[in-house]
């Protein structure tokens, strides 16, 4: 059973997309590298941003579990879309994870590969999209 459902509702790219709870509307648009007039946000970006978020948390747990200061730590997603091949399209993602200079490169690449696990976003695409782990 679910500890949380969010719900929102969209009629594609080009309109709105609302939250259940009403926290949560956007305008969205196209593209203009698809053909659109970019004027909204659109569904990559708003994966992007709920992905960073989420790996930032996952990683504020698993840096307590580990006994290491997170808490100027940041994630940039970045979420590209492309031609699948098949006729449809695909995500990409990569995480840019920015860390304290404090942290030694090998702590760090654990601690990124740790948080990989734990992340419900990462639970989500592994598998399914690739997803480049870079730390900065």
């Amino acid at each position: 059973m679910s500890m949380y459902t969010a719900i929102a509702t969209s009629a594609g790219r080009d309109g709105r997309a609302v939250s259940s709870d009403g926290r949560l509307d956007v305008k969205l648009a196209l593209q203009k590298e698809l053909g659109g007039d970019g004027e909204g946000t659109n569904p990559e970006q708003l994966f992007a941003a709920g992905y960073a978020a989420c790996f930032a948390s996952a990683m504020r747990l698993v840096g307590a579990q580990k006994k290491i200061d997170v808490s100027d730590a940041s994630v940039t997603a970045e979420v590209g879309l492309s031609p699948n091949g098949q006729g449809g399209f695909q995500l990409e993602a990569t995480l840019r994870v920015e860390l304290p200079d404090s942290i030694a490169p090998e702590t760090a690449r654990e601690l990124v590969e740790a948080t990989h696990q734990v992340c419900p976003y990462s639970n989500a695409t592994r598998g399914n999209i690739p997803v480049n782990l870079v730390v900065e």
